[in-house]
């Protein structure tokens, strides 16, 4: 008589759907340490000087400076725009997820493009040296540009990356728990229905009747 066949023990299917998961959260991961990098660059880059120039005036020359937000103002409002949206990919669903992963891009994008032209916009090293002689229309001499706007452009474009993966893989990731969350209609879901007691115990006869219940129901 021939054995009878053993169950098979293969766990290769099970395995399967572990793989969209790790790869979901591994574009997530990406995405929040792109972002992160992004917007803290782009805040620091705004706040250091871009700009170093010479204004003459009758007695000599006076070295002047220019910072980031003195430039433009746009990398770091984009990148606080940026690191909002950021977050709140994770407390909307579907489209609304969709919509604030392209203005996380959009912001990326902007604050690049922002940081870009202003590594050779001289207008406020200008302003500086007119303010500094007395005179309207002063120029400024011995222009020189630090890295610092492309330090800025840099983590404009990690933000844009950041937005694109939210874009692609951002409808397989975890959201925000659904524990506080109402119902379509606004109002909270309908509560369970307390466990009957236990009749054979005395405890939970007791329970019933101080919650006001009739055990007996």
């Amino acid at each position: 008589m021939s054995a009878a066949p053993q169950p098979r023990t293969d766990t290769a299917p099970a395995a399967a759907p572990a793989r969209p998961a790790r790869s979901a959260m591994r574009s997530l991961a990406l995405a929040l340490l792109l972002g992160a990098v992004g917007a803290s660059l782009a805040l620091l880059a705004s706040g250091r000087i871009w700009a170093e120039g010479t204004a003459v005036l009758a007695q000599g020359e006076l070295p002047r400076t220019v910072t980031g937000s003195d430039v433009t103002g746009v990398p770091g409002a984009l990148a606080v725009v940026g690191l909002a949206a950021l977050v709140a990919v994770f407390a909307v669903h579907r489209a609304g997820r969709i919509v604030v992963a392209a203005l996380l891009a959009l912001s990326g994008l902007g604050v690049a493009v922002a940081a870009a032209l202003g590594n050779a916009d001289n207008t406020a090293l200008r302003e500086k040296a007119a303010d500094a002689v007395g005179l309207a229309g002063a120029d400024v001499h011995h222009v020189t540009h630090t890295g610092w706007p492309w330090v800025a452009a840099a983590g404009g474009l990690l933000l844009f990356l950041a937005g694109v993966l939210a874009l692609v893989f951002g409808r397989s990731w975890p959201g925000m728990s659904g524990r506080y969350e109402r119902t379509p209609g606004g109002a909270r879901g309908p509560r369970r229905a307390p466990a009957a007691p236990d009749l054979d115990r005395p405890e939970e006869i007791w329970k019933s009747l101080d919650r006001g219940e009739d055990p007996t129901r």
